[in-house]
Formats: structure tokens, C-alpha cells, sequence
């Protein structure tokens, strides 16, 4: 099975260093196949048998710890979860000089529909939408401050989430099939 660990974070802002070169060994080191990392934040494709997300989480969660001495919350998720995601990204979305969208990764105790109750939510502004294992969320760059969005940031549920803006999350999609051939 292909899967996609998403680490939070790490080298934002100068903290939580990791090398994606030490980071793929280490994911190697404690079993992972045709491991890859996209980008300097955290996203590392790999192919695994045997356990579930769950069990590959805390084992990496682990592995992390004991190779950099860094306590990071890692998100797995399968080429199927990721596929569902993409597919409800609606084709309009973009991160670029006019739209501001993101995927936020949910940690399985939240992962449920009833987590946007607990969201500042601008319907004249903000875009958001629930999909099993994460919320999307778009709102035009000119809005960004006014959004809901940027309440997230220090809210309880920021800390239980993991954002990729769509382009990293369509680009780690393609790179997961192609590791299917």
C-alpha cells in the first residue's frame, strides 16, 4: 500500500530541523519502501504492509523522536484517503497570487463533519468544506485577513491539524501514483 506521512511542524520558521535526507533514511531504517520527500515540509511518500495507520503513525512519531530528539505528530494517510481528498478539491481552487486554499489534515479524534462547528466560518468570504480525514478551505487572497481562517491559527483544533495548500497536496497525489506505475 502507498501511503503519505505528513509531519507537522517541521522547518517552519527556523524550528523543528530536519534534514529530508536523514528523514527518509530514518524512514527506511524502521521498514518503509520507495520512500520519497516532496518538499522541505514534511511530506514523505512511502509503501508499507502490515499495519495500520495508526500503528505506521506512532512507529514514525517514534522512530523521529530517537533519530533527531524531536517530539512531531505524523499524519498517515493512504493513496485512497488522499485520492478522496483531491477528488473533492474543487478544479477552480489554486494557491497563487489571487486564491489562498488549503487542506487541513485532520488527527483521528477530530476527524469528523461536526469539527466545523468549531470553526470561524465567513460564509461571504470563506469557502470550507469537510471530507472524511480533512477540511478544505479557499478564500480569495484579497479577503485573506478577514477570513475565518486565520482564527484557526492557536485555536484547540489548529493544534490537532496539519495544513498543505492544495498544489503540495495535488503534486504529493500524482507522486503517489506514479509509485504505483
Amino acid at each position: 500500500m502507498v501511503y503519505i506521512a505528513l509531519l507537522r511542524g517541521i522547518n517552519v520558521g527556523g524550528k523543528n530541523k530536519i534534514d529530508m535526507k536523514l528523514l527518509k533514511q530514518t524512514f527506511e531504517r524502521v521498514g518503509m519502501n520507495d520512500v520519497m520527500t516532496y518538499i522541505n515540509t514534511g511530506n514523505i511518500i512511502f509503501s508499507y504492509n502490515g499495519k495500520s495507520k495508526i500503528e505506521l503513525s506512532r512507529l514514525l512519531e517514534e522512530a523521529i523522536q530517537n533519530d533527531f530528539g524531536l517530539q512531531i505528530k505524523v499524519v498517515v494517510r493512504s493513496i485512497d484517503n488522499v485520492r478522496e481528498v483531491v477528488n473533492e478539491i474543487p478544479d477552480t481552487w489554486k494557491n497563487d497570487k489571487d486564491m489562498k486554499s488549503d487542506v487541513m489534515f485532520l488527527w483521528e479524534e477530530i476527524d469528523d463533519e461536526s469539527v466545523l462547528r468549531n470553526l470561524v466560518i465567513k460564509p461571504n468570504i470563506d469557502k470550507v468544506k469537510y471530507v472524511p480525514g480533512a477540511i478544505l478551505w479557499s478564500v480569495d487572497k484579497k479577503n485573506v485577513t478577514k477570513s475565518g481562517m486565520s482564527r484557526v491559527v492557536g485555536s484547540k483544533i489548529y493544534k490537532q491539524v496539519t495544513v498543505r495548500n492544495v498544489n503540495t497536496v495535488r503534486k504529493v497525489y500524482e507522486l503517489m501514483q506514479a509509485q504505483i506505475g
